[in-house]
């Protein structure tokens, strides 16, 4: 009990030289210097003039150059911006007025934001190509068909919208890129470009099915490629087996993306360019030159060939209708063949007709009326000189 009770007097004399003071004022000092000298709290006390010491004033003697004790307030008025109010100027929250009740506008503020995040986040609107797919914290809901679609606020749903008529194109080798070598199937080397048209079918596969749709793609339609052209030949690579290399590749991208559960269908492959290798592109563009002329040829001897039989075999058919009609009657087809013949002959040649006897020759008109029409034709042109 001694010890406790000496213990009182040093707590009180502590609480009373704190620097924000007692709330006894000057008396608690000069009783504590009294009783409890041998401690030195009351000369504490006593040099601080009797009263609390200011924590924001400066230490020192309070009478001849110490400041006068200030407030809290002047404290704030002090700051940089301050005055009057501090950041908190007009009586509002972080300056904003009130209202004419005296109330504020944070209230109106927040429920303005959290209305406008609720119809934001729950209406959507899906287009007619279009097709929305909503997930429940992260995980498939469920699919929405066109038109205004209602879900909760995010982020419990979220909510995504993705186009299933839009065709898409992807080009291989890229653009710029360095020429594309194929292997066919007589150990040649093509340079193949083409490219991929492909749709979304079901657009919650290609959502959460595949992690990069475009790369898969990418890798389906080369292994389709370079497994078709293995089938086929260089010329026919390069030539008129370009469509049937394109439907197979086709058909199995189909298969292989369907394996997947990808939700892509291939729309198409069309081949851009199918060249031999850049080294021996000049050379094969040579051969293939010659190979196009020499065909060419052959194309015209099978032709003249085709028409030369084609006028032998005329003339036998006819010979043989001839031979007919001749077993029938040798004399008269004898007779019908001479006159026949000689009309041919004798009607490309001028002919004066003579009979025997006392007749009088014939008239070669005809001749008469060609010089005749010579001399015309003649004169014409000069007539024209002269009058010129």
């Amino acid at each position: 009990m001694t010890r406790l009770t000496g213990w009182f007097p040093r707590i009180l004399t502590m609480a009373n030289n704190s620097p924000w003071g007692s709330g006894s004022g000057g008396s608690g000092g000069s009783g504590d210097s009294g009783s409890g000298g041998s401690d030195g709290g009351g000369t504490g006390g006593g040099s601080n003039g009797g009263g609390p010491r200011n924590p924001w004033q400066p230490s020192g003697n309070g009478g001849s150059g110490g400041r006068k004790p200030n407030n809290i307030e002047d404290l704030f008025k002090r700051r940089p911006g301050g005055g009057g109010g501090g950041g908190f100027r007009g009586g509002g929250f972080g300056g904003l007025p009130k209202r004419p009740n005296g109330k504020s506008y944070v209230p109106i503020a927040v429920g303005a934001v959290v209305v406008a995040w609720l119809v934001l986040s729950s209406f959507h609107r899906v287009g007619p190509q279009e097709r929305g797919v909503v997930t429940f914290l992260g995980s498939y809901s469920r699919t929405v068909e066109p038109g205004i679609a209602l879900t909760l606020p995010a982020p419990i749903e979220s909510f995504e919208t993705v186009d299933v008529q839009n065709i898409r194109t992807i080009d291989i080798p890229a653009a710029g890129t360095q020429e594309n070598l194929i292997l066919t199937g007589d150990q040649n080397l093509v340079d193949l470009a083409y490219s991929v048209r492909w749709t979304i079918k079901d657009p919650t596969l290609y959502l959460f099915q595949l992690a990069d749709p475009e790369a898969t793609i990418r890798e389906a339609a080369e292994a389709a490629m370079r497994a078709s052209v293995a089938e086929v030949t260089l010329d026919d690579a390069i030539g008129p087996g370009r469509i049937e290399v394109e439907q197979k590749v086709e058909q199995r991208m189909k298969e292989l993306l369907d394996s997947y559960r990808s939700g892509i269908q291939v729309q198409g492959v069309a081949i851009k360019k199918a060249d031999p290798p850049e080294a021996v592109n000049e050379a094969f563009k040579a051969v293939s030159a010659a190979q196009q002329e020499a065909q060419t040829y052959l194309n015209e001897a099978r032709a003249y060939a085709q028409q030369l039989t084609a006028a032998a075999q005329g003339e036998a058919a006819a010979f043989d209708k001839v031979y007919e009609e001749y077993r029938l009657a040798p004399e008269v087809t004898r007779r019908r063949m001479y006159y026949e013949t000689m009309e041919r002959v004798l009607s490309k040649l001028d002919k004066t007709i003579i009979e025997p006897g006392n007749v009088t020759p014939y008239l070669p008109l005809p001749e008469l009326r060609k010089k005749m029409q010579e001399s015309t034709t003649v004169e014409a042109p000069r007539a024209q000189g002269g009058s010129n």
